[in-house]
């Protein structure tokens, strides 16, 4: 046998272990979050139903409990805002960070609050809102814009960091180039490098709208939760994480099963805006 060929055979059988060994990593990564699904499907499909989605809750233990209509309506709603005030403002950041500033003071210096804000706990922001917005200030009070505010707050690192990763993969030679051909620095950054890059930036909103739809401890501080469904951003206001932590603490059976429905709603949910997001930007690079 050759030398060329005991070489090839020695990469083949390397080559086949550790795709043994990625795929082992993979089987095991992935066990727990199937494992969970099975779970919360099993526990929350029985209540699902039309009712379950086209009625509010009625707040009774006992005789008809009403469905999650206004959680559903309010996540939208509370997520929805904090996304169009998270994303723009981090993806800003993260072009200032990789575009502009680069390793400037200025750069380092936000890029260090960015990181910081990332190891905060959740509820920190919750407080931080309470403390300057609920029981201080002029418009003291619960309200669907202050969960919205923190939730905001939330993301802006996820969505900043995401986006400056994203940045950095994209290629000189492509910058070099459109500027070789004369374009303006914001033309680059506006018409090819953003492009290029969307499909990272895309993942890392999603990311973001996922933690903050199923976080519950910083609306518990700023939207406190409501019955009904409402529209007015200024009130208290239900949401899916609301929900899900009121009914599954109450001694009633129904109610705990409303709760399964409410996290299996939420996963369904989330991954209803993956798909809508993936095939939107799909058809914008298109």
């Amino acid at each position: 046998m050759s030398v060329l060929g005991v070489v090839s055979a020695r990469r083949r059988w390397t080559s086949r272990i550790l795709h043994g060994v990625l795929m082992t990593g993979l089987i095991v990564a992935l066990t727990p979050l199937v494992l969970v699904l099975a779970y919360v499907l099993a526990r929350g499909l029985p209540a699902l139903n039309l009712e379950f989605f086209t009625t509010d809750p009625t707040g009774a233990f006992f005789g008809d409990q009403g469905g999650i209509r206004s959680a559903i309506v309010g996540t939208l709603e509370i997520v929805g805002l904090a996304m169009l005030v998270s994303v723009p403002i981090g993806i800003a950041l993260a072009v200032y960070l990789n575009e502009i500033g680069r390793q400037s003071r200025m750069a380092v210096a936000v890029r260090y609050c960015i990181d910081v804000m990332t190891g905060v706990p959740s509820i920190v922001f919750g407080l931080f809102i309470y403390t300057v917005f609920v029981v201080g200030g002029m418009a003291a009070g619960f309200a669907a814009w202050k969960g919205a505010v923190a939730l905001s707050l939330l993301m802006l690192p996820i969505v900043t960091r995401a986006g400056e990763v994203s940045l950095a993969m994209v290629p000189d030679t492509l910058r070099e180039a459109a500027l070789a051909l004369g374009a303006p620095r914001w033309k680059v950054i506006g018409y090819v490098v953003l492009p290029s890059a969307l499909p990272g930036m895309m993942t890392g909103g999603l990311l973001a709208i996922a933690r903050a739809a199923g976080e519950t401890a910083p609306l518990l501080f700023t939207v406190l939760g409501a019955q009904v469904t409402t529209f007015a951003l200024d009130q208290q206001m239900n949401a899916l994480p609301l929900q899900i932590f009121n009914d599954v603490r109450q001694p009633s059976s129904a109610l705990v099963t409303r709760a399964w429905g409410g996290a299996l709603t939420l996963i369904l949910l989330i991954l209803l805006v993956t798909i809508i997001a993936r095939l939107s930007a799909r058809r914008i690079r298109l």
